[in-house]
């Protein structure tokens, strides 16, 4: 037996949600995160610059039950501004306070850095996003990639 009394009726209600999916995939799911993105009130909202950037990321480190959280020198840092440690397991994480996509640069500087610190996990940390390029250079190097949504979940 039919769902619908004729065709004509089934298509109408298949069209129907249709139509409802498509609205809250393009319309209603961007626009919900658009505002929360805009109205979240977030401690990075409140930072200025790369070193209150880099002591921002150094406090979220420690309240997530990292230990041994240092930033580094300003200068001759080796591209790591602050190392943790966390389960045993080491990391390096560059900070990026922009108003763009970071590149592909910051991805090579942690790996060079990571090495020089000796530690496992490299990361890049970022108020921003990131270009293509630095996405795939860090999937193939395996370089964690913090955004600002990552952040705001941290």
């Amino acid at each position: 037996m039919p769902l619908f009394a004729n065709w004509q009726t089934q298509h109408y209600v298949w069209g129907g949600i249709t139509a409802g999916a498509l609205f809250l995939f393009f319309v209603l799911i961007p626009i919900v995160k658009y505002w929360r993105k805009k109205h979240r009130n977030t401690e990075l909202d409140c930072v200025g610059d790369g070193y209150q950037f880099e002591a921002y990321i150094a406090q979220l480190l420690r309240r997530n039950g990292f230990i041994n959280v240092d930033v580094t020198k300003a200068s001759s840092d080796y591209g790591v501004d602050v190392t943790a440690e966390k389960d045993d397991i080491t990391y390096a994480i560059q900070c990026k306070f922009y108003n763009q996509p970071v590149g592909v640069k910051a991805v090579q500087e942690v790996l060079a850095g990571k090495l020089y610190y000796d530690c496992h996990v490299a990361v890049v940390a970022t108020n921003s996003t990131f270009t293509r390029n630095a996405v795939e250079l860090a999937k193939k190097t395996k370089v964690l990639l913090w955004d600002e949504d990552k952040l705001a979940r941290l």
